[in-house]
């Protein structure tokens, strides 16, 4: 009798996709950022006052500078200075948002049944990135629309208002992920002063008076802080004589701290779910 031995040969190890990085592919992080971001935008339209803060602040405030303020300022044609100062406010007030959302995510457990999912690690933070961009353009939308209600006008061509839309969503893309940096080291309660890093530095630049009207002292940082060219790019574009200039300088401003925010905000996240 002959007894045939058979061989079973080890399982070859399933070829891994050079696409796929950390057990993701590109297509399976953008599935799961696109996720996150419908997650955050259904949590965002369920919060009263964070729609009151991303649409009704703006507009109350330009209603403040231009109503009241506006005739002792500088007469009718204030609004067409004040605006640009006013959609930069709305735009970094609404970005500050993430921060409490990412705090929130951090401390109440959301990001520990994240991590037990096969899911792409930083696609929550994107999440609250992609949906502030969203809610802080439609805001943006809202501002303007009001502000041509009021009087204002804008000598924008195409060129300038195309401009316009991309120079907005590199400065939200910034403001949203430094307020995620902030998020990611402040606890809930402290992440809602970030807010005001966006409502007051703005006062001392160009926004709502020229500098050369404020007090000698205070010209130099005027002058030299972030947000006065930012501002000026927006009055520039919607004016139609865009400086290009000012223009490099704000984006010089927006593009360092969009590299250090993100560079910043995958060390700090990967620190604090590796705990």
């Amino acid at each position: 009798m002959t007894t045939t031995a058979t061989t079973t040969l080890p399982a070859r190890p399933a070829r891994r996709d050079p696409a796929v990085r950390g057990g993701q592919s590109p297509a399976t992080a953008v599935r799961d950022v696109r996720t996150m971001v419908v997650r955050e935008t259904r949590r965002q339209l369920r919060s009263i006052d964070g729609l009151i803060t991303a649409f009704v602040l703006p507009v109350m405030i330009m209603l403040v500078f231009v109503v009241i303020f506006g005739g002792a300022i500088s007469g009718d044609d204030y609004i067409d200075y004040v605006v640009p100062g006013v959609l930069v406010m709305c735009l970094g007030f609404g970005s500050a948002t993430a921060a409490v959302g990412v705090a929130q995510d951090m401390t109440s457990g959301t990001i520990d049944r994240f991590k037990t999912m096969p899911i792409f690690g930083p696609s929550a933070l994107w999440g609250h990135v992609v949906a502030s961009i969203g809610r802080n353009l439609a805001s943006a939308v809202v501002v303007v629309g009001v502000a041509y209600a009021l009087g204002f006008r804008a000598d924008a061509g195409l060129g300038d208002w195309i401009g316009l839309v991309a120079f907005a969503v590199l400065s939200v893309l910034t403001f949203t992920w430094l307020s995620v940096v902030l998020g990611l080291v402040l606890s809930v309660e402290a992440s809602q002063s970030v807010n005001f890093i966006f409502l007051f530095v703005p006062y001392l630049s160009s926004g709502f008076v020229p500098i050369e009207t404020m007090p000698s002292w205070l010209h130099g940082f005027a002058e030299n802080q972030p947000f006065t060219p930012i501002i000026e790019s927006f009055r520039g574009l919607l004016s139609g004589t865009p400086d290009a200039t000012t223009i490099l300088t704000a984006i010089a401003w927006l593009v360092g701290f969009l590299v250090v925010s993100c560079v910043a905000g995958a060390v700090l996240y990967r620190r604090r779910t590796a705990r």
